[in-house]
């Protein structure tokens, strides 16, 4: 894995960023594909990517686990 960054993000900047990847996970988990399992197993771990990142930028997402 590559090395941490750390930023200083106003609410505002968080917000979007939260959006952001909120629309992203949608867009994964509704994509329709007659794929292979590799495909689905490389989408579910872009999936984890993202809660993960959600869960760093917003605490409060740990609370209530997303679907």
């Amino acid at each position: 894995m590559s090395d941490p960054i750390h930023l200083e993000l106003t609410d505002r900047q968080r917000e979007l960023l939260l959006r952001g990847l909120r629309y992203v996970r949608s867009s994964r988990m509704l994509e329709i594909r007659d794929v292979p399992d590799t495909i689905a197993d490389d989408r579910k771990t872009e999936l984890n990517e993202i809660r993960r990142l959600v869960e760093l930028l917003d605490p409060k997402s740990t609370a209530a686990p997303v679907a």
